[in-house]
């Protein structure tokens, strides 16, 4: 079991130092003085290695335990390896031999240890010296780190024999000698976790304790002490701390933020005391392109602390090579590797290093010098960190404070240690998160736009086009970072959409434009703001809005974006965004008493077990963050005691408190060498039964990760129609297969329908060409001024002469501008897309020549613009009625998306002509134009009352291959919680897609705020805001999962249904929800307390296909496919039933809705276009019917307000099609027919009843908002 079971904070201790006989010898054989005696070779004198009782007592608590397999290599104490295992006393007295196994873990070498705890050497004092504590990092084959700190103390000898320091003074009292010598030992504890401040107070504690003691009373102690390290537990991730009493100091053990974050328990603005900012920078670069680094330091223990800190610093960025903080003397060769590596040495050997290796970057903590080794021939160029990332860093580290001097200033002097200690502790977690948010924002600013180059389909990342995009002066940079194992490890990790640090920042952080870029792909062009902006940069002030609501939608339009041109960005370099300081509780652990029998151990881990009873007894169940650590420790403490059924139940716990910390490994290791009475015992209880299940299944079910990541390169081989899909996917330049499709069609005109590697090329760089073209535009201020401030500029034409003058046309997103030439360049407005009457191409005569000629009228002009566009007119033509439909197309639908389709076509469209240079590249790039060829082969008139009740339009699936069905939409109003951002106080739309996928957009906006996360794998068939903090998604997997609206994060889940989840709803009293009922499709359902989401009760329907619920004056009303039935929400007794009345047998009941102020149920059968109304107080009487006209099924029903809108399925002209019917309830007839989807309408919400979202099948895969009357 020790593989699996976590550790705990001691894996080993040993004692170093030279045997007392050795020192007698050397002193007497040479007559020499201490001071003159060479450095003598350490040797381990003692190893303590759990387990600290006897064989027996092991035997007892592990009864019925088969859970310790040990995995470690044995040696032991006998005369067969006198090097490491003939372990004998301080005086040199030969141990009884002893037969007992002593386990060492498999990847601690006893070996080379001894060196590392005396890296300077051991050398014999005349007089006695500082306790001295330094710090070691091991690193395995397989990358795991484990961390030694070590203790130096001296011992006086006196007489030849050892005495404790109290005793030396005592008898030169008496007798008048002084002690001859001072003899070093050291401790060493070494541990799976880097805590380095807890083990440092540890050892220090220990070091006051030995004082009184000698000889082999020195050895008991530290075996206790030993002992009482590995009976403390490493605490999981979250706000828990644990603190135990070492006397005199009480230790803190400090635990991970979550689950992705690396344990701190060091302080992390030691490198920030010992370089300047700029330093810092350096060193990160040199890190960061993995170069060959060399610490240098008089000071052993600031060698790990400072690299460990840097390590930091690049976190979730991981160093991946050789990383030894300490060489010894005799390991200073170690430096000759050729490989890239970190390690540091005493600045004693700074010259010899220096001279002897080549290219070598040396750092020295103690003067904040970096240099190159000397004999390197080129010195190696450090390039500098992206410019504006660097100063908004430098900016931020200059703002903190730190030094704890000047926080001590205005506070009352402290007579208390331990209030002592906790004040600076509190002042250095404080620091410590300034640091982390500071070194992670530069982290984020550095590589924030890796994003915009990455295929997730494809897992490609387009490096060449990220370098093009970065300025100049960060391309050194740039080009050796991309090319590290690093950053590899850095792409696979974005590539797996992983939310860690980096993507929780960046996702906080994102501007509006990064958000709407999700939503819009367009290609990347200079908004008119980032131009202004090159010459003058405003602060822009963000007013915040307390009462925060759904937007008006009575004219929108896009939102203004914020400007965006890759490492061009400017950053914000004020001081770090503060985030709240999270609360973190502490948790004393239980003293241990000695000495060390299996009662005491018997009887401290049934303590430990009491008082997290207690506190998981006393603490309110909403405070479930905590609840959970307390059920995780406890968990711990079952196993220890070898109750396993006790500690499954605690473990199980975490599915409904934090089920990221649930230790899956250990858990599927407790189920497979669980006894099999005691599995017996656990298949009797349902909840356990399910646990092992979920967990054999999840073994069956292990996948391999595909992790592979692909630079793209252009194709070498000629591509049929489903590579060439892919090759242009991977490229970036579009991903709508569609679009590809006719892409394909353009570049083979007249060829077979296959695509040579030159003609892609010639495609691709005249693509890249002209995007990066577009970037160099630069407009006046005068015509700047006219545009809005989100326009681009995507194609400007060659000089011509127009009836507005000679100049360049300009086309924007929204416009056609004349760019006149002169003096100083003018604007001149030719048409904005939305104005446009007719576009004609034609010829003029200009003396004996026909000049081909653009004609624009527009409806705010009698004058009709002419330009002379000569070769130019056939591709403009095309382009701008292109443009001019799908701004038509755009405002019918209101969906804005249509326009930036448009765009993207008429940008292939010039790449197609400048690519081909054929005779045939107008009718090729033709087969582009989309919208105009919809425009005129199908006329499509939105009608009058769709186009006044629709007021805009949103695609969940943007950025996707292909369009996705929505199956369910959720909208949650907007508040202000004094501990968020503002970005999360807006009110959201929640919308399931495929595969249990998640968007969630910014209500106040439309933009996206959070791409995609996934719940589970199986369809979502239901969400509901349960309370403000809570939103509850129901699955086919028959799991409910519970995201967290405030960190966007799904921590919990339910469990208890054994079928597909079919509908939730939520009952409040006095307008707090009380209780939630879930229902699921084996005819289920389950009452649950919100705070605690513990099950109140379960009622078995007596028939099945439950498909949905309601809620009305304690009647909870359950639709089957046979029947809908009311029951008591009190005794579950059924009170109302309404049966099937159709004679088709096939049919089924698909859906309903109460009117309980009417006495009305509404409800639909599969298949069935017709809505039936039922009289709740006159089941007998046959319902009233309201047919539905051109509709095949109706799918989906919400009341809002004194109305029925009914989503439906329906087919015309053989496609599908997705109609609302708005009913009235009052007058049973249908208001409104709206006409909003090219599929079936398979959502619909509600938005505090004054708009209404549809959500529609995967051949469309959009969301309609429509206003309500």
């Amino acid at each position: 079991m020790e593989d699996v079971l976590p550790s705990g904070l001691l894996e080993i201790c040993l004692l170093v130092g030279v045997p007392r006989e050795r020192v007698r010898a050397l002193l007497q054989g040479t007559q020499r003085k201490p001071k003159s005696l060479p450095p003598l070779d350490p040797e381990v004198l003692s190893v303590f290695v759990p387990p600290f009782i006897s064989r027996d007592d092991i035997q007892v608590i592990n009864a019925g335990n088969n859970l310790n397999k040990s995995k470690r290599r044995s040696f032991r104490k006998k005369k067969e390896r006198p090097k490491i295992e003939n372990v004998k006393s301080l005086n040199g007295e030969q141990k009884a031999p002893d037969t007992e196994d002593i386990t060492v873990p498999k990847d601690i070498d006893l070996i080379g240890l001894p060196q590392l705890c005396f890296p300077g050497g051991l050398y014999i004092a005349s007089e006695s010296k500082e306790d001295h504590i330094h710090f070691l990092v091991f690193t395995d084959v397989c990358g795991n780190r484990t961390y030694g700190v070590v203790a130096q103390y001296y011992q006086p000898m006196q007489d030849g024999s050892i005495s404790s320091n109290g005793q030396a003074h005592w008898e030169s009292a008496q007798t008048g000698k002084m002690p001859v010598c001072f003899v070093p030992f050291a401790i060493c504890v070494i541990s799976r976790y880097p805590y380095f401040n807890a083990l440092k107070d540890c050892l220090s504690c220990l070091l006051v304790q030995l004082r009184p003691f000698k000889d082999l009373d020195v050895e008991e102690h530290i075996k206790e002490f030993a002992a009482k390290l590995f009976l403390i537990p490493s605490p999981p991730p979250g706000p828990l701390h644990l603190v135990f009493n070492m006397k005199p100091l009480q230790i803190i053990i400090p635990s991970q933020e979550d689950p992705d974050s690396p344990i701190i328990d060091l302080d992390l603005h030691l490198p920030l005391l010992c370089f300047k900012p700029q330093q810092v920078l350096q060193v990160m670069t040199c890190i960061l392109t993995e170069q060959r680094i060399v610490l240098f330091s008089s000071d052993w223990a600031l060698l790990t602390l400072v690299a460990e800190c840097f390590m930091l610093y690049l976190h979730p960025l991981q160093w991946q090579h050789t990383f030894v903080p300490i060489l010894s003397r005799q390991m200073l060769d170690f430096v000759m590797a050729p490989t890239s590596f970190l390690m540091g040495c005493h600045i004693d050997h700074f010259e010899e290093v220096s001279t002897e290796t080549e290219d070598l970057i040396l750092i020295n903590i103690d003067n904040g010098d970096i240099t190159h080794s000397k004999m390197a021939e080129e010195e190696p160029e450090i390039p500098d960190v992206p410019a504006q990332a660097a100063e908004t860093f430098i900016k931020r580290v200059e703002s903190l404070q730190l030094h704890y001097d000047l926080e001590l200033c205005h506070l009352r002097a402290s007579t208390d240690l331990g209030e002592l200690q906790m004040r600076r502790r509190a002042w250095q977690q404080k620091l410590n998160m300034e640091v982390q948010q500071t070194t992670l924002q530069l982290i984020v600013n550095i590589f924030r736009e890796v994003k915009d180059h990455l295929n997730y389909e494809h897992r490609v990342f387009n490096s060449e086009e990220f370098l093009k995009t970065r300025a100049i002066g960060d391309q050194p940079f740039y080009k050796k970072v991309l090319e590290t194992y690093m950053f590899h490890s850095f792409l696979k990790a974005r590539l797996n959409r992983k939310m860690d640090a980096f993507a929780r920042l960046e996702l906080n952080t994102q501007s509006e434009e990064d958000r709407l870029n999700l939503m819009f792909h367009a290609p990347r062009r200079m908004t008119m703001e980032k131009m202004a902006s090159k010459r003058f940069n405003p602060q822009c002030m963000i007013s915040r809005r307390m009462v925060i609501s759904m937007p008006n939608l009575q004219d929108i339009t896009l939102p203004e974006r914020p400007t965006r041109n890759s490492s061009l960005r400017r950053l914000e370099t004020g001081v770090a965004v503060k985030m709240p300081p999270k609360s973190v509780s502490t948790f004393k652990i239980p003293e241990i008493h000695f000495p060390l029998m299996f009662q005491c151990v018997h009887s401290y881990y049934a303590d430990f077990f009491n008082h997290l009873s207690k506190a998981i007894n006393t603490l309110p169940p909403d405070n479930s963050a905590l609840l959970a650590r307390y059920f995780y420790l406890r968990g711990l403490i079952s196993l220890m005691q070898g109750k396993l059924l006790n500690a499954l139940s605690d473990f199980q716990n975490l599915d409904k408190t934090d089920l990221r910390i649930f230790p899956t490994d250990l858990v599927r290791k407790i189920v497979e060498t669980m006894p099999p009475s005691e599995r017996s015992q656990a298949d009797r209880k349902p909840e356990l039964k399910k646990l092992i299940s979920r967990m054999m299944e999840k073994q069956r079910e292990v996948m391999k990760i595909d992790d592979h990541v692909k630079n793209f390169e252009l194709p070498k081989t000629h591509m049929q129609l489903d590579d060439f899909v892919k090759r242009i996917q991977e490229s970036g330049i579009v991903k709508d297969i569609d679009t590809i499709h006719r892409l394909f069609d353009a570049l083979t005109v007249g060829h077979q329908k296959q695509i040579d590697p030159e003609t892609f090329r010639d495609f691709y760089n005249y693509w890249k060409e002209t995007e990066a073209e577009a970037q160099e535009v630069n407009l006046p201020p005068t015509v700047i001024e006219h545009l809005d401030k989100n326009e681009c500029v995507y194609k400007l034409s060659c000089s011509v002469k127009t009836n507005y003058g000679v100049g360049k046309i300009a086309l924007t997103q929204k416009r056609l501008f004349l760019l006149t030439e002169g003096g100083c360049p003018g604007y001149v407005q030719i048409a904005a897309f939305r104005d446009i009457e007719d576009v004609k191409s034609t010829t003029v005569a200009f003396l004996l020549l026909r000049i081909p000629t653009l004609r624009i009228k527009t409806l705010s002009k009698k004058e009709v613009f002419e330009a002379n566009l000569k070769t130019e007119c056939d591709l403009w033509y095309l382009i701008v009625k292109e443009m001019w439909a799908g701004k038509k197309m755009a405002d019918d639908h209101k969906d804005p998306q249509y326009i930036q389709q448009a765009l993207t076509n008429v940008l292939l469209m010039d790449a197609v002509v400048g690519a081909l240079q054929s005779p045939k590249t107008i009718y090729a790039a033709s087969k582009l134009s989309y919208f105009d060829r919809m425009k005129n082969e199908v006329p499509m008139m939105v009608p009058k009352t769709t186009s006044e009740t629709l007021k805009h339009k949103i695609n969940p699936s943007a950025g996707e291959t292909f369009p996705q069905a929505i199956d369910v939409l959720l909208y949650t109003p907007g508040h202000l919680d004094p501990s968020e951002r503002p970005g999360n106080a807006h009110p959201k739309l929640w919308c399931a897609l495929n595969e249990g996928k998640v968007v969630v957009f910014d209500a106040s906006t439309w933009s996206i705020q959070q791409h995609c996360f996934k719940m589970g794998r199986s369809k979502l068939t239901c969400m509901i805001m349960v309370e403000q903090s809570q939103v509850w998604i129901g699955s086919q997997d028959s799991i409910i999962y519970i995201i967290n609206t405030h960190s966007m994060s799904c921590n919990k889940q339910l469990n208890d249904h054994r079928s597909d989840v079919t509908d939730i709803i939520v009952e409040k009293k006095n307008g707090m929800p009380s209780e939630a009922y879930s229902s699921s499709l084996d005819g289920t359902v389950i009452a649950w307390n919100v705070s605690t989401l513990k099950v109140n009760h379960v009622f078995q329907l007596p028939c099945q296909n439950l498909t949905s619920i309601k809620l009305h004056n304690d009647q909870l009303w359950c639709c089957t496919g046979s029947c809908i039935l009311a029951v008591s929400t009190y005794e579950f007794r059924l009170q109302v039933k309404i049966e099937h009345h159709l004679k088709d047998v096939c049919s089924y009941f698909l859906c309903f809705q109460l009117f309980p102020e009417r006495d009305e149920v509404w409800a639909s059968y599969s298949g069935s276009s017709d809505l039936y109304i039922w009289n709740t107080k006159d089941f007998t009487s046959t319902p009233q019917k309201i047919h539905l006209q051109d509709c095949s099924e109706i799918t989906c029903m919400i009341r809002v307000k004194n109305q029925m809108w009914v989503g439906s399925s329906g087919r015309s002209q053989g496609k599908s099609k997705g109609k609302i019917y708005v009913i009235s309830a009052e007058k049973k007839t249908v208001e409104k027919e709206l006409v909003g989807h090219a599929d079936t309408v398979k959502a619909l919400c509600s938005a505090e009843d004054r708009y209404v979202l549809s959500g529609s099948g995967k051949e469309e895969g959009k969301i309609a908002i429509w206003k309500a009357e």
